[in-house]
């Protein structure tokens, strides 16, 4: 019942409000929990070991088993289509999706391009939209695309919505909405499925 458990999560806001969201379950983390710069952190006490990754990386650590559990963005879980499983939506970390530019601009009709760091989720919404678009895969400062010519239109993360309105941006359409959910190994889930259950069963008392 009390096998050790492996979470991947990200550092960040994430990694902030689900170790809170695990201290309101009854779970002990230690203060030094939150400001440690391990990537690997055990907490004895719970049997717990986290891994902190990439936010991207962490659904992919859970498919391979490395991790049995994970906390990601549904963001991240629609654009690597990873095989695991859905478990609970924690109801933190929200944000969206959402289509954005400069005001006042039409996309251009022979050849309109997307700047994103999400070309899957940005293809298929644009699909289904109709649109046959151009998609360009960015890593980073994804608000520069349509400020220097190299795209029409950007599909990004929006929180507050700050970062575009200090780079002249607005929002076209919303995509869909984001929050972080709890995501396992199908293969843990089979194994360790008293302990999961169990943590479940906590987490969703409190979310």
């Amino acid at each position: 019942m009390n096998e050790q458990l492996t979470i991947a999560m990200p550092k960040g806001r994430i990694f902030t409000e689900a170790a809170e969201l695990l201290r309101n379950a009854g779970f002990e983390l230690p203060p030094e929990f939150d400001d440690s710069r391990k990537l690997i952190i055990d907490v004895e006490e719970e049997n717990f070991r986290f891994i902190l990754a990439k936010p991207m990386d962490v659904a992919t650590y859970v498919e391979h088993g490395v991790a049995d559990l994970g906390i990601a963005g549904k963001d991240v879980l629609l654009e690597e289509e990873r095989d695991v499983y859905e478990l609970l939506d924690l109801k933190i970390s929200g944000c969206y999706l959402a289509v954005a530019g400069l005001p006042d601009t039409k996309m251009n009709d022979v050849a309109p391009k997307i700047a994103t760091k999400y070309p899957n989720i940005a293809a298929a919404y644009f699909r289904e939209q109709g649109e046959q678009v151009e998609i360009i895969k960015l890593n980073g400062s994804i608000e520069l695309a349509p400020l220097i010519g190299l795209a029409d239109r950007i599909v990004d993360i929006v929180s507050t919505g700050r970062t575009l309105k200090e780079n002249g941006l607005v929002e076209y359409e919303t995509i869909t909405s984001v929050t972080s959910r709890l995501i396992v190994n199908p293969v843990s889930y089979r194994i360790k499925d008293e302990r999961i259950s169990e943590l479940i069963k906590r987490l969703d008392g409190v979310i």
